[in-house]
């Protein structure tokens, strides 16, 4: 079998797409990951493939010193990336983005191996930018997104099976609802949202009057609470359960975990990330649902627990939304996200 080497990390939604195609990827090719020691290596160690470790540099939005010192650094970890690539004798390299993939991309170029990357978000992020002309393609999520790269292709959001097989009365089981009351999934990102987060608490005690609420705060996110339908996990590794038991969804509007509401049509109220240190790409996100009828946004400048709770109360009611969730075409781009990486393994 041909090695195919995957990166992509930085953050969440950069490595939980990429372990999405592992299981199918692992029956054809002999698999191996470049990635940081960071949040990557911890969601593609289950998998228990090769894992290469290298040093990346991080560019920082705004005026910052460090970036002074990125260009020296960032060669460094292409030096890396290479021995890695040359050790694990790689014949193609899958890139899911995040400034991980940089170094790993431009090793690869200049080692001949060629290169597909996948772009999640509706605009494409600054390493895809920067990595796109060394690459046969840059898949997208969106269609519009295609439109925006000279060799960009629509082939859909990678995801995981098992979202869509899970069982819902054992997730209800799971989490110690019985199903009487809608549950209201939250989740604020992998690393949690302090915003989201301390709007939910102080809207307790009005939203479970409602609703039976699973919260997902992030690592080190959790406080005491007594109320009784409320659930905390600072991280869930089992997904497919909290999906399943969810009725209602509150979150934050990256691409993996919105294509992910939207394609198990969970009635969504989206709550962007927005700040100096962002592109927008979350708001872009947000408002290509909310155009189209398949989710409501709540800006964060207007989060409070009252419009919080009263967002979250319409949202449950709201039966276009529900009719234009059963309608919705998007689904899991898997099938063809594999097609194209064959055709790059020929």
């Amino acid at each position: 079998m041909k090695n195919l080497v995957m990166t992509g990390g930085g953050s969440a939604g950069h490595a939980v797409p990429n372990a999405a195609l592992i299981p199918a990827l692992a029956e054809k090719y002999n698999l191996s990951y470049i990635g940081t020691d960071g949040i990557e290596k911890r969601i593609i160690a289950p998998y228990k493939i090769p894992y290469c470790t290298i040093r990346c540099v991080k560019f920082i939005r705004g005026f910052s010193l460090s970036n002074f010192a990125i260009p020296f650094r960032f060669m460094k970890s292409v030096q890396e990336a290479e021995r890695g690539l040359r050790a694990l004798r790689a014949d193609g390299v899958f890139s899911k983005g995040g400034y991980v993939a940089l170094p790993v991309v431009f090793a690869a170029k200049r080692l001949g191996i060629p290169v597909l990357s996948h772009e999640s978000d509706l605009s494409p992020g600054l390493a895809n930018r920067l990595i796109a002309k060394k690459c046969r393609a840059v898949l997208t999520s969106f269609p519009e997104t295609a439109q925006r790269l000279k060799n960009g292709k629509y082939a859909g959001a990678p995801m995981r099976r098992e979202l869509f097989i899970a069982d819902r009365r054992a997730a209800l089981a799971k989490y110690g609802f019985t199903g009487t009351r809608p549950v209201l999934l939250a989740l604020g990102g992998g690393s949690g949202s302090r915003a989201i987060n301390g709007a939910l608490r102080a809207a307790l005690f009005s939203l479970t009057e409602k609703f039976d609420v699973l919260h997902l705060c992030g690592k080190g996110n959790d406080a005491e609470s007594t109320v009784r339908g409320y659930v905390q996990r600072e991280y869930e590794e089992d997904m497919p359960a909290a999906y399943a038991a969810a009725d209602v969804a509150l979150s934050r509007a990256g691409a993996g975990a919105a294509f992910e509401l939207i394609a198990l049509k969970k009635p969504t109220l989206f709550i962007p990330l927005e700040n100096r240190r962002t592109r927008g790409d979350q708001v872009e996100n947000a408002a290509y649902f909310e155009a189209r009828g398949l989710a409501r946004v709540l800006r964060e400048s207007e989060l409070t627990p009252a419009s919080l709770t009263a967002a979250l109360f319409s949202l449950a009611q709201d039966e276009e939304i529900k009719a234009s969730l059963a309608a919705c075409s998007l689904a899991c781009g898997n099938g063809a996200i594999l097609k194209e990486i064959d055709k790059m393994m020929e």
